[in-house]
């Protein structure tokens, strides 16, 4: 967001960045084989492409390496104020101005407020039975312990999603022992990983269109995904058939085998990516534990049929508290609303970014745009562009307020939730993606073209726009 700021001339700008370091998810999210499940030429910045990837898929490490040189390439240090923890954002609308409280007693005010904290920053542990009664070593995987031996211990890993998948082949070559505790077996495709050859990489740094030619390639193929994984067609039965080879073709045991397979639709929940997670699950010092979780006790986990599983560590691998129903801090807009009640029931904005009531506030990953098949920094740089357009407007025109109507809020989600009822994710299984109501704020139905295609125009007509005084 700063860089395309300071590309439109916007330099007043600061961010407040509540650790002391850059990186979000990529800085916390240091596990063991922690990688990307989208190419690293697509998951980039279009404006900003790496030649030195060294693989298909990079790790968390190189990944924050490129989080580095952007702030370094485009001189970003000045603007970031590091420790600043908001823990509220008022908006007064006499004055036109957000007020962003900080943890300590600090206050900054701004004419417009980005709102980029991710989707995936706050660690949630599952809600179990006993959970501060165990006494042994707990793990969570945004929350690596680097410094734990694994050496010869007995180690139980909760949860079987995207971060587990790439932690459980890694804890298998180091542990005792490691237990993994199913409850929902996802679908695992193969992930087509190699390593970068130098002649590859001379290429894209002697040639950059070269690097844009297969970023766009990896764009149209990850498009046509969306066929297979969005929506109920002939290409969602081709993948569910590649998912059922791959298991097939790694895993010989029948009964294993059964305990994989998945018995909801492809595209439901995230689809893995992975060509040594069956493998792990059937080294000598591994076993699948699919009973459900009764409680924790104080040497490990009991299990449904009544057995305990004593442990030396548990590592939860149980994903984030993702804000469907809510807001990560306080937000008050006109006249005293709070977007935190608004949201109860599940969240909702205009085009994903912008939010009646909250005039100069925009959202990155907000509601229903979450990308099901392709690279989400595609739509991040449909949003920062969109954000760009409206913070310029404000400026240019010296608006007190830019308030999308509440009308048109509305009637841009009733069709996303339209389209939304005849995807894949609202099939019938229990995701991150849906409230507890099974309703669907997180995704959108859609291309990823489609949603730049929304992005490209700020339609006027659908915003209230209020002049400063005198303006």
């Amino acid at each position: 967001m700063a860089i395309q700021l300071q590309q439109a001339g916007i330099r007043d700008i600061v961010i407040l960045e509540r650790a002391d370091a850059v990186g979000g998810t990529w800085r916390d999210n240091r596990y063991p084989g922690a990688a990307c499940d989208i190419p690293s030429n697509l998951y980039s910045y279009s404006f900003a492409q790496n030649p030195n990837w060294s693989r298909s898929f990079s790790g968390s490490g190189e990944i924050l390496d490129y989080i580095h040189y952007l702030v370094s390439h485009f001189n970003l240090a000045p603007y970031i104020r590091f420790k600043q923890n908001v823990t509220g954002l008022n908006f007064d609308e006499n004055a036109g101005l957000w007020h962003a409280s900080i943890e300590g007693g600090d206050t900054v005010r701004a004419r417009a407020v980005v709102m980029a904290q991710g989707p995936l920053s706050n660690a949630i542990f599952p809600d179990i039975a006993g959970l501060e009664k165990y006494k042994g070593h707990t793990i969570h995987s945004a929350r690596w312990d680097h410094d734990y031996d694994f050496s010869n211990k007995r180690v139980a890993v909760i949860g079987t999603g995207a971060s587990a998948v790439q932690i459980i082949p890694e804890l298998v070559k180091q542990a005792g022992f490691v237990k993994v505790f199913q409850r929902t077996p996802g679908w695992v495709l193969p992930r087509p990983d190699f390593e970068t050859p130098e002649w590859n990489k001379a290429l894209f740094r002697k040639f950059p269109g070269t690097q844009d030619a297969l970023r766009k390639a990896l764009y149209v193929t990850h498009e046509s995904m969306a066929l297979a994984v969005i929506w109920n067609s002939p290409l969602t039965r081709i993948a569910e058939r590649i998912g059922r080879l791959h298991l097939r073709r790694q895993v010989k045991d029948r009964w294993l085998r059964r305990q994989l397979t998945p018995d909801f639709r492809i595209g439901c929940k995230r689809v893995l990516l992975s060509n040594d997670y069956y493998p792990a699950l059937q080294q000598p010092n591994c076993k699948l534990v699919t009973w459900p979780i009764d409680r924790l006790s104080e040497q490990g986990i009991r299990t449904a049929e009544g057995i305990e599983h004593q442990f030396d560590c548990i590592v939860f691998a149980t994903g984030f508290d993702v804000c469907k129903t809510g807001t990560p801090f306080p937000i008050t807009g006109l006249g005293g609303r709070a977007l935190h009640d608004e949201w109860a029931r599940g969240a909702q904005a205009y085009k994903s970014i912008n939010v009646a009531g909250y005039p100069n506030l925009f959202l990155t990953f907000g509601p229903n745009s979450g990308p099901g098949h392709n690279s989400a920094l595609v739509y991040m740089e449909s949003q920062l562009d969109y954000a760009v357009r409206g913070i310029q407007k404000i400026l240019d025109e010296d608006l007190k307020m830019l308030d999308v109507k509440a009308d048109a809020q509305a009637a841009h989600n009733k069709a996303i939730q339209a389209r939304l009822a005849n995807t894949n994710w609202n099939s019938g299984c229990k995701s991150w993606y849906l409230t507890e109501d099974g309703h669907n704020v997180t995704m959108y139905p859609g291309f990823a073209t489609q949603y730049a295609l929304q992005m490209r125009t700020l339609d006027e007509a659908d915003y209230r726009r209020t002049p400063m005084a005198g303006g």
